[in-house]
C-alpha cells in the first residue's frame, strides 16, 4: 500500500484557498487541478509499503506525533516547483510553527517500522493545488495570486493516509493522532 502521513487543514481554510484560485483553475494548459477531498500537508510519504509493517508502523508514528505540540499554520504566498518558470507542481506555502521536526520525526519513525521508500528531500512546507505532466510556465498564475494571505489555523492531529492510485486518484485515512496541547509538547 502507498502510503503518507499528512496535516489536513479545516474546511473554512480550504475555502479560502479555494475562492483564490478559482479563476485561475483550467485557465493554464497543461495544468491538472485534483479534487479539494485530496488537498494535505505531506508530512512524510512512505512509498509502497508492505501491509506487515503497518501495525508497528502506526505505534512508531502515535510515539512521533504526541512528542510535538499543535502548531499555529496559516498559508501565505504562492509557488512552484522546480520554479515558476520550470514548474510542475503549483502549491500554495504554508508559515507559522516550524514543522520540520514534526516531519523529520515521522519520517524516522516509518524508516524504523520499514517504510524503506520514505523520501528524503528536504521538508518543504506546502499544499499542492495542481501539477503538469511537462514544465510550464506558472510566473504569471504566481505572480496574479502574490496579495494571497490565509486566516490562521490550528493544526491538532496527524493522520496516516493511504493513496489508492488509477484514473482517479482516492485517499483513505487509516489512522490519526492528536498533536499534544500547547505548551506540553
Amino acid at each position: 500500500m502507498r502510503l503518507f502521513a499528512a496535516l489536513v487543514p479545516p474546511d473554512e481554510i480550504l475555502d479560502e484557498i479555494s475562492r483564490a484560485i478559482a479563476p485561475h483553475v483550467g485557465q493554464v494548459p497543461g495544468l491538472r487541478w485534483p479534487d479539494r477531498a485530496t488537498w494535505h500537508i505531506t508530512l512524510g510519504f512512505f512509498g509502497e509499503v508492505p501491509e506487515r509493517v503497518l501495525p508497528e508502523l502506526e505505534e512508531r508514528l502515535a510515539r512521533a506525533v504526541r512528542r510535538y505540540s499543535v502548531l499555529d499554520l496559516a498559508f501565505d504566498g504562492f509557488g512552484a516547483f522546480s520554479s515558476a518558470r520550470r514548474a510542475r507542481v503549483f502549491w500554495v506555502g504554508v508559515t507559522g510553527d516550524s514543522m520540520t521536526r514534526l516531519a523529520d520525526s515521522v519520517k524516522a519513525g516509518a524508516r524504523r517500522a520499514g517504510a524503506v521508500q520514505t523520501d528524503e528531500k528536504r521538508f518543504h512546507p506546502h499544499l499542492t493545488l495542481a501539477r503538469a505532466k511537462t514544465e510550464t510556465d506558472l510566473r504569471p498564475l504566481v505572480e496574479s495570486l502574490s496579495g494571497f494571505s490565509g486566516s490562521p489555523w490550528r493544526a491538532e492531529q496527524v493522520r496516516l493516509v493511504r493513496s489508492h492510485t488509477g484514473p482517479q486518484v482516492r485517499y483513505e485515512s487509516l489512522a490519526e493522532w492528536a498533536l499534544a496541547p500547547s505548551g506540553q509538547g
